[in-house]
């Protein structure tokens, strides 16, 4: 067996550290995900709160976790594991690191799709440490044989696995120190009974109001040196779909126009001429958002249309669309799922201008 590894079907498995977890990314992932710089993660970072009370929003969220984290402190015990859920871009991942902070302990992070095998968690696992917080993002795209191995992990901080094959296999546990699973994931659905009940608690994240937004703005805004005014928050707030991460994506950009075609200076007419430059719209609606709503009422004139065939229309993925785009359209009352498929509401008629086919 290699040092700080742990050897499965004559394979031995050992921590990563450019993941600092035991786990590898497949291929596919690495041949998709974005190239960043040091700079540009960095500067990511600094924009996320580290503690709850620099957390913005989500209330109710966070008075409960600081009575679970709190509680578990006294006792000197672990905090149960954590389930969050709700839409991209909320905070799950910054929630994660806000728990292991408030409890001191280390986070290891990886994701479902990034756990291929057994022997790949069973190298996360044994490289964790007493008190460990372990943050799985999308966990429902666990392999169903990866999740087998987690449940005793998760119920009694052990590790089953199995050595050798045929007569000669056998059985070995494994004790593994205590710690706290937090699991983040936009499809609750897609969980399976057995791992979802495990969880002791579980979250669901909200969209935020535009003036939890322009607070959250504000803050970056500090961060990042931008001399920025409330309306100017706010502006860019209202058109930032509820969600945090775009909020600071859209600060960025701004920010970036204002200091081309401005004094670097941020208020609401600023912002509002800037977000139009880079299309998106007063409902916060950007090129897609449009497109998609264009398709349905003025290319399949207003009938209904199956998820499918609107992904082939646009060129996207299926789940992509559902899961991206779909849901702040429908908060905003611009599109309907019905039993035959998505249509196109009234208020996205006026939104795009063009008057509502008769009935």
């Amino acid at each position: 067996m290699a040092d700080n590894g742990i050897e499965i079907e004559g394979l031995v498995f050992e921590a990563d550290p450019a993941f600092g977890i035991g786990a590898r990314q497949s291929a596919s992932e690495r041949a998709v995900a974005p190239t960043l710089t040091e700079d540009d993660l960095a500067l990511d970072r600094s924009l996320r709160p580290k503690r709850l009370s620099d957390y913005l929003g989500q209330t109710k969220i966070k008075e409960s976790l600081a009575i679970l984290i709190e509680a578990a402190r006294a006792r000197g015990d672990v905090v149960d594991h954590i389930l969050f859920s709700g839409p991209p871009g909320l905070g799950k991942t910054t929630l994660a690191a806000v728990v292991a902070n408030e409890l001191g302990a280390n986070i290891k992070t990886t994701s479902g799709p990034a756990i291929e095998r057994t022997g790949d968690l069973a190298a996360i696992l044994t490289n964790l440490e007493e008190g460990d917080v372990l943050f799985i993002d999308e966990i429902h795209r666990l392999n169903r044989m990866v999740e087998e191995v987690l449940y005793p992990a998760l119920e009694d901080f052990a590790l089953d696995i199995v050595v050798g094959k045929g007569p000669a296999a056998r059985s070995i546990r494994l004790d593994l120190p205590r710690f706290t699973l937090v699991g983040a994931t936009t499809r609750t659905g897609l969980l399976t009974g057995p791992l979802r009940d495990r969880f002791g608690v579980v979250f669901r994240l909200q969209y935020y109001t535009p003036d939890e937004l322009a607070s959250i703005v504000r803050r970056s805004a500090a961060i990042l040196g931008v001399d920025i005014a409330e309306d100017g928050a706010l502006e860019i707030a209202r058109r930032s779909r509820g969600t945090p991460r775009l909020a600071n994506r859209l600060l960025k950009r701004v920010r970036d126009w204002a200091q081309v075609r401005g004094d670097g200076a941020i208020d609401e007419d600023v912002a509002a001429q800037a977000l139009s430059f880079f299309e998106v719209d007063a409902l916060g609606l950007d090129g897609m958002d449009n497109r998609i709503l264009e398709l349905l009422a003025v290319q399949f004139g207003g009938r209904p249309v199956g998820l499918t065939t609107l992904a082939s229309a646009l060129s996207e993925d299926p789940d992509t669309l559902e899961d991206v785009y779909e849901p702040f359209l429908m908060q905003q009352g611009l599109m309907v799922r019905t039993p035959k498929g998505r249509v196109a509401t009234e208020r996205a008629y006026d939104h795009l201008g063009i008057p509502m086919p008769p009935t």
